[in-house]
C-alpha cells in the first residue's frame, strides 16, 4: 500500500461502520468479477471440501467470501486507526477468557477466518499484556510499516520474522508471551505432513503441536466471526492433553476442529489461498 493509501485508511477510520461495510460489499462484488484467478482458486477449494454442494451453492458462498474479504480489509481502517473506545465497542471478546489471563504462555490457535486481524487486536487490547506473532514482511516499505504498526498497536507485541525460524518463537513462549498462530496454510512440502482436511490429504505444517511442546505452552483456540456490529472473538478452553507424542495425530486433530468451525461460517474462511497446492506424490495438481 502506498503512502496515499495509508492516509485514505486513516480517513476511512472515522466513517460509521455501516458505511464501511457497504463500501466493502461493493468492492468485494467487483473483485469477484475481476479477480478471475482468485475466484477459480476459491471455487476449486470449495469443490474439494464440499463435493455435495451444487455449483450454485459454491458460487454463492465464494461470492459472499469475496465480500467478507473486502469488508475485513476496509475494517482495518478502524481496527488500526480508530480510537481505543471504538475498537473495544466493535470487537467483542467472549468465551473462556480466563485462558488468556493466566501467567503461563499459550499458543493461541487462530485459523484464517477473515476476522483474524480483529481477533489479534482484541486479544492484545482486552486480555493479554505480552504477546507475539509470526510475521511475513510485506512488499513495499509503506505497506510493511502500516501492517506492523497495526499489529503492534495494543499491548507489548513482538513480531517474529518467519525467516528467523523456530528459536525466537520458542524463546518468546518460554518468556511467558502468548503466541497468536495461524498455522492452517499450505507453505510447501518442507516440513509439512499430509493429514486429512475435509477428507482431502493436505500438506499441513505441524507448527501448532510442535511449538506448543517446545514452548511448554497450552493451546487455546480463538475463532473470530464477522458480525453486523463488528466482530466476535470466541475463546475456547485449552485443549486437554495436547500436544501428545504423536505429531501426526495432533495435526489431524487441529484440522478436524477447524472443519467444525468452518462449517458454521464457510463464507468467512480464507478460500482464496491455494490450500491444496502441494499434492501427495503421484497426484495431479488441482488448480
Amino acid at each position: 500500500m502506498t503512502h496515499p493509501g495509508v492516509l485514505l485508511m486513516r480517513a476511512l477510520a472515522h466513517l460509521p461502520l455501516p458505511w464501511l461495510r457497504v463500501l466493502g460489499s461493493g468492492l468485494g462484488r467487483l473483485l469477484f468479477v475481476l479477480a478471475r484467478r482468485r475466484r477459480h482458486i476459491a471455487l476449486t477449494n470449495l469443490r474439494l471440501c464440499f463435493p455435495g454442494w451444487s455449483g450454485a451453492e459454491r458460487t454463492a458462498v465464494a461470492r459472499r467470501g469475496f465480500i467478507a474479504f473486502a469488508q475485513s480489509f476496509v475494517d482495518r481502517a478502524w481496527i488500526w486507526h480508530a480510537p481505543d473506545a471504538v475498537v473495544r465497542q466493535r470487537i467483542r471478546l467472549t468465551g473462556a477468557l480466563h485462558e488468556l489471563r493466566q501467567p503461563e504462555a499459550a499458543v493461541v490457535f487462530a485459523p484464517h477466518f477473515y476476522g483474524m486481524d480483529a481477533g489479534g487486536t482484541a486479544i492484545m487490547q482486552q486480555a493479554v499484556a505480552r504477546g507475539g506473532s509470526i510475521y511475513s514482511p510485506q512488499s513495499g516499505a509503506a505497506t510493511d510499516a502500516w501492517v506492523r504498526a497495526g499489529r503492534e498497536r495494543f499491548g507489548d507485541v513482538v513480531l517474529i520474522n518467519r525467516r528467523d525460524g523456530v528459536k525466537p518463537v520458542v524463546k518468546s513462549l518460554r518468556e511467558g508471551r502468548y503466541l497468536y498462530l495461524l498455522p492452517d496454510m499450505d507453505l510447501g512440502p518442507d516440513e509439512s505432513i499430509f493429514v486429512p482436511f475435509f477428507g482431502v490429504p493436505t500438506a499441513t505444517v505441524p507448527s501448532l503441536p510442535r511449538l506448543a511442546r517446545l514452548g511448554r505452552a497450552r493451546v487455546v483456540p480463538a475463532i473470530t466471526r464477522m458480525t453486523p456490529d463488528g466482530y466476535e472473538v470466541e475463546v475456547h478452553p485449552a485443549w486437554p492433553h495436547y500436544p501428545t507424542d504423536d505429531v501426526v495425530a495432533d495435526t489431524a486433530l487441529m484440522n478436524r476442529r477447524l472443519e467444525e468451525w468452518i462449517r458454521t461460517m464457510p463464507e468467512q474462511y480464507y478460500w482464496v489461498h491455494k490450500r491444496f497446492k502441494t499434492r501427495p506424490v503421484g497426484q495431479p495438481p488441482v488448480y
